[in-house]
């Protein structure tokens, strides 16, 4: 007989979400805390030097190594899909951008979708009580929480030549992209403390792990939700080194954390989701749900990549002797190339004139190597990614086979809807005309990709394909609502139909925040924490 553990809160994912929760039910000494991660820890130098984060997406480390299905809307392309695999899950691998979206993407998820208790006024305070701002302490900041907040330690000149730029094309300077307003270019805060990423692992778990009340396993794949009847009574897991599966039993909850592509699949893989279609899979249908695994979406970026006629980026310490300069400089001082996150400056602005958010985000990133581009410049580079906010494709996330370690069926379905190609295009058009501005032409010696011969807005979708990506911002596979197609309720978290099991990840963000990702994780965790322990809610 498989052995059988008990705790009262069973965690299934060690990512941003899972960290947090593991964190704060703990707090509790009367109960015990399970994190499962199916990742290994977190102990890799790569991961906590913050230029690490180009290193990460070139070797993969910490990820699960996920790519998309054909996008049929953009020439077939099969795109890279890299999700955290480690304690910290993305938090440990992103470029550590702390951005949370603006007021409307909350109040939209009140108003539009019926997601009661999560407009910007309710969620504003989890927001503050994670964060430790180095620099803002106001109505929309705090100082204190776990989060490290920074800025730039070092930012390079050219940096500060694209928010030049970017205001001779028209955007304001913005000096908080997290406060009154979104719109406007500048430098991004990070997630970065003391010149060392502040992932969700370092600011939250690490803390936690001395209590006595909290266990955590890591190397531990999850194959399946344990269900009596309509309740979740636990799940099935394979540890690392061990011979067989185990059961662990919850004694409260079953808390997925897996991220919006691991938690549908665990649940599919459980019997829950749309019947007819685990069936197929031989899959026995435990609990008809047909909105687990819909309603999948993310930001699409298109990328400019431009050749520099001098050594402004970083592009210049691929070189060894530089490459050991900058470490040096780093281990003595903590400043310098390795402080950077490589994406220093951007910023939010709109193309669609009847959209009351910004519908579009800039990353000014510092080489032309931090993006696959599928070939060495002979000089130094630059990349201006610019990724449309409020995507209106939707794809899905669907099982390939019932084997617990099979890859999912990813399908973000992109470009699927005309508004989505229409307003990306014109935010690319703006990315083109910002390296057009005085600031940069005397140090941009020519545009590589997509090149001066794709010029119409026509030949920029045929040849999308080469020149686009994910932001990996995946979201929604999982949405909370109160209609027939929601998967989790809003008011608890729980999976709709059943009791014992709740979802707290970016899974259930029923439209996608418009900015990275990390921050509005979190504080869906922070938020959660409170609701599952029956405590007030901040205000």
């Amino acid at each position: 007989m498989p052995s059988v553990n008990a705790f009262d809160y069973v965690i299934v994912g060690g990512g941003s979400a899972g960290c947090v929760l593991a964190a704060r039910l703990s707090e509790d000494k009367s109960v015990t805390v399970l994190l499962v991660e199916a990742g290994s820890t977190d102990t890799h130098p790569y991961i906590h030097m913050p230029a690490g984060f180009a290193k990460l997406l070139e070797k993969s480390l910490g990820s699960w190594g996920w790519s998309t299905v054909p996008q049929k809307h953009v020439g077939n392309a099969v795109y890279s899909y890299p999700q955290g695999k480690v304690l910290g899950g993305s938090s440990s691998i992103n470029a550590m951008v702390y951005t949370r979206g603006n007021a409307w993407d909350y109040d939209n998820w009140a108003n539009a979708y019926g997601c009661e208790g999560w407009s910007y006024r309710d969620v504003l305070p989890y927001f503050k009580r994670a964060e430790d701002n180095q620099r803002l302490v106001n109505e929309f900041h705090a100082a204190g929480g776990p989060l490290g907040v920074s800025d730039p330690i070092s930012p390079l000149p050219i940096s500060l030549a694209f928010i030049r730029a970017a205001q001779e094309a028209g955007l304001p300077y913005n000096s908080d992209f997290n406060g009154a307003s979104q719109f406007g270019v500048g430098f991004y805060q990070t997630t970065i403390r003391n010149a060392r990423r502040c992932s969700a692992a370092v600011a939250y778990l690490r803390p936690a792990m001395q209590r006595k009340n909290l266990t955590v396993w890591t190397d531990c794949a999850t194959n399946r939700l344990i269900l009596e009847g309509a309740r979740v009574t636990g799940i099935e897991v394979v540890r690392k080194g061990h011979q067989r599966t185990e059961v662990v039993q919850s004694k409260r909850d079953v808390i997925l954390t897996a991220g919006a592509i691991g938690s549908p699949k665990l649940l599919m893989l459980s019997g829950i989701g749309d019947g007819e279609e685990l069936t197929k899979l031989d899959i026995k249908s435990t609990h008809h749900l047909p909105g687990v695994g819909k309603n999948l979406h993310d930001h699409f970026d298109l990328l400019l990549v431009a050749e520099l006629n001098g050594d402004y980026s970083y592009d210049k310490h691929t070189r060894l002797d530089k490459t050991m300069a900058a470490g040096l400089q780093y281990l003595l001082l903590k400043n310098g190339p390795v402080t950077s996150n490589l994406a220093e400056a951007g910023g939010f602005w709109r193309t669609d004139e009847s959209s009351t958010a910004a519908d579009v985000q800039y990353h000014f990133m510092l080489g032309s190597g931090v993006e696959s581009i599928g070939r060495k410049l002979k000089n130094c580079g630059v990349t201006l990614n610019c990724a449309h906010m409020l995507p209106r494709s939707r794809g899905t996330i669907r099982l390939s086979s019932k084997e617990p370690g099979a890859m999912p069926l990813i399908d973000p379905n992109f470009w699927a809807e005309e508004y989505d190609r229409a307003q990306l295009i014109a935010g690319f058009n703006i990315s083109r005309e910002i390296m057009r501005q005085e600031s940069f032409r005397t140090l941009v010696k020519s545009e590589v990709l997509p090149g001066p011969d794709i010029k119409s807005d026509a030949d920029i979708m045929k040849n999308a394909h080469r020149f686009s990506k994910t932001d990996y911002h995946p979201v929604g596979a999982c949405r909370m609502g109160n209609d027939k197609e929601a998967v989790v309720s809003p008011d608890t978290l729980r999976v709709n139909g059943l009791e014992g099991i709740r979802v707290c990840d970016s899974s259930v963000m029923p439209q996608v925040v418009a900015s990275n990702t990390n921050a509005a994780t979190i504080m869906i965790a922070e938020k959660s924490s409170d609701i599952i322990r029956s405590k007030q809610p901040l205000v």
